[in-house]
């Protein structure tokens, strides 16, 4: 019902004040912290939001009618007990029933503003991390190609953003579909949805550029441009939205959170809360496909079969990428959970959501800082130095471990996260190079094999009680394998890595070969030698002179110049013909 007035309708005659004022007290203890619950577009909640009409009351309302007109209800559950326990405390007044329901409706909106504000601000942080992989990747590569990487990087977000909005946004969240893909809200048709609005679109695209971020630094350096817009498209519009409808989506068939009544994968789901599989390994799983048919940079291996380091040009920029990347990870993980105005316990309880929410940007921070102390040490026995690039890919590779489990285990699990992430990552670096992969980022072994430890790590070590408050409305539902709760988590989490790793490899790697067939991915060697920044993009990122390395004894090096000795770019032949 809509309330016509707030005078009439709140202002109800009731002799006992006292009462009245230990009755408000308590109800606003206990009402405030609930409200209608947003359906959770990943499928983990299944209530739909109604929208109640906010109705403005005037100042001349007395304090005890502003006093009831402050009250807000949270849940429609919740709403009707809110009615049957004022009603009767109201008196005998006639108009105490919709003074009741006026009270338990009136700051219903407050709830939806909070909730979306959460999410838009989580929204700006994960768009944020563009910022963290665009300086990550111009410090890790050489300084003769740091516009193409830098210009990579915005295109991911800009041709994600188109193709995302066309097409990728309905293959993943547009229900009621199938298991396997979505089928409606191509180009944002008939959004908002009672279940969702822009905001959640917003989220969403930030989460699919990210995917596309990792898969350009396996193959930078020497990729056409061309080829990064083709695969961009290709993974924002297609391959990574099909991945988040299986695992988020109410629809899909391996979600944790999926719709009610339909049967669960191994009566437990998937619990990739943010994203371990769905955005680190899609995205590491097809670098490693365009890094392998690319083969590696030239000088990357020896003629012996050596490895040889191509250092990137600044470790500053690297050291920068890797704390903005930090930064957006309190919106990629704590924003998962896409609300936090709900209660866990009882009326009045300080459990909540919000709780969880902080519980997840902990054990996100513990799982970070343990794989960076760990890289730390480890690094410095296999090399015997201490350096700052290795600790910042040990860093990020534990952030990317820990984005699948975030929410349902303990502070003290995610330290075991991250300690096991940095000697995946260590051992995955030492295999590539014994195999002659090149990678520059280290993207595929970090996001990819770190990612697919966290999703193991996950079904060994999360908690009941944490599972129920995240995944509600499935009682006895498995969870980690360690904390007792059976291998049923852990089979589906299994099913999870073969199908991401079957599926990105039967769409990516296609695309790449494809691309390289038709002599669209890889550039010419002398554009590769001279730097792609001259030959492709009109000229240096710097002022520099960037000798080979074979001329100097020291390994080569990067040298700043004074503006009068200005080495401004030279048309070249192969820049004219080649795209």
């Amino acid at each position: 019902m809509q309330a016509k007035n707030c005078e009439t309708d709140c202002f109800v005659d009731i002799s006992d004040h006292d009462l009245v004022a230990n009755v408000f007290t308590q109800k606003m203890q206990s009402v405030w912290h609930q409200k209608i619950q947003i359906i959770h577009c990943r499928a983990q909640h299944s209530e739909l939001r109604h929208p109640i009409k906010r109705t403005p009351f005037r100042s001349s309302v007395t304090a005890r009618s502003a006093i009831l007109c402050t009250l807000a209800s949270p849940r429609s559950a919740e709403m009707s007990s809110c009615l049957s326990e004022l009603a009767p405390l109201l008196g005998g007044a006639a108009n105490s029933s919709a003074a009741a329901d006026y009270i338990c409706n009136q700051f219903t909106d407050a709830g939806f503003a909070i909730d979306t504000t959460y999410l838009l601000f989580s929204a700006y942080l994960v768009f944020a991390m563009q910022l963290g992989f665009a300086m990550l990747c111009a410090g890790s590569v050489r300084a003769k190609n740091t516009m193409n990487i830098m210009l990579t990087n915005v295109l991911d977000a800009a041709a994600g953003g188109l193709f995302y909005y066309l097409f990728g946004f309905a293959f993943a969240f547009g229900g009621p579909s199938n298991g396997f893909i979505g089928k409606h809200f191509f180009g944002l048709k008939e959004v908002p949805q009672p279940s969702f609005d822009y905001s959640f679109f917003l989220y969403q695209w930030a989460f699919a550029i990210a995917a596309a971020g990792i898969t350009s630094g396996s193959i930078a350096e020497r990729t056409q441009f061309v080829a990064y817009l083709i695969y961009s498209a290709f993974l924002t519009g297609f391959v990574y939205p099909v991945v988040s409808h299986w695992f988020w989506s109410g629809d899909g068939w391996a979600a944790a959170g999926r719709n009610p009544g339909e049967s669960l994968l191994f009566k437990s789901g998937v619990i990739d809360f943010a994203g371990s599989g769905v955005v680190h390994m899609v995205g590491g799983i097809a670098g490693l496909w365009g890094a392998l048919i690319e083969g590696p940079r030239i000088g990357r291996f020896d003629h012996a079969g050596r490895s040889v380091a191509l250092r990137g040009h600044s470790a500053t920029l690297v050291v920068l990428g890797t704390f903005l990347l930090w930064f957006g990870w309190y919106g990629f993980n704590p924003g998962s959970f896409n609300v936090i105005f709900k209660t866990y316990g009882p009326s009045g309880s300080i459990h909540g959501q919000w709780s969880a929410v902080g519980r997840t940007a902990v054990t996100t921070t513990l799982a970070g800082c343990t794989a960076a102390l760990t890289t730390l040490f480890g690094k410095r026995l296999q090399t015997g130095h201490w350096n700052v690039v290795d600790v910042c890919n040990g860093l990020l590779g534990g952030f990317a471990a820990i984005t699948s489990g975030c929410s349902v285990v303990d502070p003290w699990a995610a330290i075991i996260c991250g300690f096991v992430s940095a000697w995946v990552l260590i051992g995955l670096n030492k295999l590539a190079a014994t195999y002659k992969f090149d990678d520059p980022l280290e993207a595929a072994q970090l996001h990819g094999g770190c990612g697919a430890w966290g999703i193991i790590f996950t079904a060994l070590f999360a908690r009941e009680k944490y599972v129920n408050e995240v995944y509600q409305g499935r009682p006895g539902r498995p969870y980690g394998l360690f904390m007792g709760g059976g291998g049923r988590l852990l089979a589906a989490h299994v099913i999870q890595i073969l199908v991401i790793l079957g599926w990105v490899s039967c769409t990516m790697g296609p695309l790449f070969f494809a691309l390289h067939k038709l002599g669209l991915l890889r550039i010419s060697a002398e554009d590769e030698m001279a730097g792609m920044d001259l030959t492709r993009h009109g000229g240096f990122a710097y002022v520099y002179h960037d000798e080979d390395s074979s001329a100097h004894d020291n390994g080569g090096g990067f040298m700043l110049k004074s503006a009068a000795a200005r080495v401004e770019p030279r048309p070249t032949t192969a820049a004219t013909n080649q795209v």
